[in-house]
């Protein structure tokens, strides 16, 4: 029978194929696993065993999952430890199997305590226990049983005192299995006795607490402690709360999390009880916000490191991270095509630089906003770390006034004003505070000016920090272009840029190049032209190595950036009728996610049967007439080959948009329409299935659920305004004041 202290290497087979089987086909699910076991230093794996893991792939019968268990089973890694690890992952199905082998293991919830009493208390010690059914307990004294002590509860008569304290103890068992709990000492002391006076001595009735949480300000990665401690007679027990819902596991009297992020944050309190009584601790604030770094330099230099992997000169980042956005679906201006392929081409590429990128489509006012907050928020951590080179890119439409640049989100009126939109100039000030290493700024759209917006906006002076690179696909007072060919063709700017960005060049040598390129194209040549500002005084390059900084800090940072990019773990739903249907997902960008749906079990008296997605929630961006289709070119995205390259054959499609916008978990409704051999009718059933949140839905980007940057320009503003004073924000190309001018042509 397992324990949860066993070693890994105490699994039986069935439990291992179970675990290969969800990890293997989870899409990296097991590098996930290696990551986060990582986290304790004996657990890390290095690249060459990753790698021998992965190439366990090309073996008849190999499974990357088996060689990566086995090498922390040789660490003396635990079950106790490899669920933790699953459990941080948001593994369900694997945590459900490796719970299921080792459910019938007796595991003490409830220690018996330590009680000082006075002579005439009666005392209680209690120890609870789950396991298989049926079990029995047994109290002893010392090495001796106490007669009829056979339940959960333990009553003393302490009636005189005694001359030496006596130990407890309770023995839990089912059969020949068994467990012990932990020692009690009871004293009993006369009223008159030192002891007594200390003011530990219970003998009021019920509860009472000597020691209440205090409330506490932490950065991210940073490890959250919070104490509650009572005395009582029943011994008290513990239950933590976060926002006045119970913490699961959180039943000590120390509350701990380590590597805390923002979503750890907000109002905790501990609810203290036993048989009879219940009181509850004061409610305190625990704030989870920015780490500032302190350190003089924002980039490292390559000085130290192993000799064989520098070379004079060379300059590292601690991280590389990029937001893309690209908005294509207007409301009230002309609709664009090339942001969607042009994001989806530089997420490819960045990634292959080892920059963590969220890429996101179509965000209006308040999810650019929030956007925009979380990536400052996240800057500000170790989570993006100060010696970070940081990107932003826009494709949209956009303008320029008083040298100021502004994107416009989808949902800005006909004539929109300042109030509408998000000036960059804001953004860049914002990163600076947070000692960004690399500030780059790749603006697709027009530059226009907004004759409908006169006000000069009171952006404040930028710090001189010879680090910011601006390149703009046009220059001032004129207007981007993006190609008339197909739905997946570029826009001028990006189909030039994505030739040159994976070069070992300085950043504005790179831009340089691609400005050159762009004067070769006879089509625009008089119309659009890149433009280059930038104050880099060093050879910064999107190429640079990362040097990660300390291991606690590089851990926060990985696990906060990768709640944008979780997805569901692919999973089976097995019908009463005896069909077994597969769920799958793909994620094409950070908010959109495609779900598909196979049969892949069908019993032999069911002559057909499909599986649909039904309930899906309204606040999704879902076209239904596209959802469920039978091919991915179908569900109405220009980019449906690329992601559907590793999806198994024989399913059906839906593509979900716009998962910043869920308030909830994802949850909907599997329909399964199937007919019996001889018969005309269809049969029906259904299953509800919730799969968290995924990808950017996580992030919680909606106006009341993330909570701006302390000093961010965008956290105070009043409702519909962006935090300027005097509505000094404005994002509007004169050419798109009315629909029938647009701010983006097409040649």
């Amino acid at each position: 029978m397992l324990d949860w202290s066993m070693p890994l290497s105490s699994l039986g087979e069935d439990v291992l194929f179970q675990l290969c089987e969800l990890l293997d086909n989870a899409g990296r699910g097991w590098r996930r696993l290696a990551e986060v076991a990582g986290a304790e230093k004996r657990f890390k794996c290095s690249a060459e065993e990753l790698e021998m893991c992965s190439l366990k792939v090309l073996e008849p019968h190999g499974s990357p999952t088996r060689s990566l268990l086995q090498l922390l089973a040789e660490r003396e890694c635990t079950l106790k430890y490899l669920l933790g690890c699953l459990q941080r992952m948001g593994h369900a199905p694997a945590c459900q199997v490796l719970s299921s082998a080792v459910q019938d293991v007796i595991h003490i919830t409830v220690q018996p305590e330590s009680q000082v009493v006075t002579e005439g208390t009666r005392v209680s010690l209690t120890c609870w226990a789950t396991g298989p059914p049926g079990l029995m307990y047994q109290w002893f004294c010392g090495k001796q049983q106490v007669p009829g002590a056979t339940t959960s509860e333990l009553v003393l008569d302490a009636a005189a005192p005694l001359g030496q304290p006596e130990w407890y103890i309770c023995r839990v068992s089912c059969g020949a299995a068994f467990a012990f709990s932990r020692w009690a000492q009871v004293r009993v002391e006369t009223s008159s006795s030192p002891g007594s006076a200390s003011g530990y001595c219970p003998t009021m009735v019920g509860l009472q607490i000597l020691r209440q949480p205090q409330p506490c300000h932490l950065a991210e990665g940073d490890t959250l402690v919070l104490e509650c401690r009572a005395i009582g007679n029943p011994p008290p027990q513990y239950q933590w709360f976060r926002n006045q819902c119970p913490l699961e596991g959180a039943q000590t009297p120390q509350l701990q999390v380590k590597l805390v992020t923002t979503a750890e944050r907000g109002s905790y309190s501990c609810r203290v009880f036993n048989l009879f009584h219940e009181v509850w601790s004061r409610e305190v604030d625990v704030e989870i916000g920015p780490r500032l770094f302190t350190s003089g330099g924002l980039w490292q230099e390559g000085d130290g490191g192993s000799p064989e992997s520098s070379s004079p000169g060379q300059l590292y980042a601690t991280d590389k991270v990029a937001l893309l956005i690209g908005n294509m679906r207007y409301l009230h201006h002309k609709q664009l095509k090339a942001p969607m392929v042009d994001v989806h081409a530089l997420s490819t590429l960045l990634r292959q630089l080892d920059f963590k990128v969220v890429s996101l489509l179509d965000l209006c006012k308040a999810e650019m906003q929030m956007a925009v907050n979380e990536f400052l928020l996240l800057l500000d951590k170790g989570v993006y770390g100060a010696v970070a080179p940081c990107l932003l890119y826009y494709a949209g439409h956009g303008y320029e006034n008083f040298g100021n640049s502004f994107m416009v989100p989808i949902d800005a009126p006909s004539s929109y004003t300042s109030a509408h939109c998000l000036c960059v100039q804001r953004v860049l000030r914002s990163m600076q505070q947070r000692r960004t290493g690399l500030n780059i700024f790749l603006l697709d759209m027009c530059r226009k000016r907004n004759l409908n917006d006169d006000v000069i906006p009171q952006i404040g002076a930028l710090q001189v920090t010879a680090n910011i690179v601006f390149g703009y696909a046009t220059c001032a007072d004129a207007e981007a272009y993006e190609l008339s060919q197909d739905e997946l063709s570029n826009g001028i700017f990006v189909t030039f840029l994505k030739r040159w960005l994976l070069e070992d060049e300085k950043i504005t040598v790179l831009l340089d190049k691609v400005a050159e390129d762009m004067g070769t194209l006879e089509i625009t040549r008089g119309r659009q032209a890149l433009e280059l500002r930038s104050n880099l005084s060093e050879r910064r390059a999107l190429t640079d190595p990362i040097r990660p900084p300390g291991r606690d800090e590089s851990s926060a940072r990985n696990l906060q950036w990768a709640k944008a990019h979780v997805l569901p773990e692919s999973r089976h739903l097995r019908f009463d009728c005896g069909v077994t249907v597969q769920l799958g997902f793909a994620a094409e960008f950070s908010n959109i996610m495609i779900i598909y749906t196979r049969v892949v079990a069908t019993p032999g008296d069911i002559a057909q049967c499909k599986a649909k997605l039904t309930d899906i929630p309204e606040e999704l961006d879902v076209d239904l007439k596209s959802t469920n289709k039978e091919s991915p070119a179908e569900v109405g995205s220009p980019l449906a080959p690329t992601w559907s390259l590793g999806c198994p054959p024989c399913c059906l499609y839906s593509r979900l948009c716009g998962l910043q916008k869920l308030r909830q978990e994802l949850v909907f409704t599997v329909c399964l329409q199937y007919r019996y051999r001889g018969m005309d009718d269809f049969v029906e059933e259904r299953q509800r299935v919730s799969v968290g949140k995924p990808l950017i839905a996580k992030l919680n980007l909606r106006p009341a659920a993330s909570p701006s940057p302390p000093h961010s320009p965008l956290s105070t503003s009043p409702p519909g305004s962006w935090g300027a004073e005097g509505g000094s924000w404005a994002n509007t190309p004169e050419e798109n004041l009315s629909p029938e001018v647009p701010g983006s042509h097409t040649l």
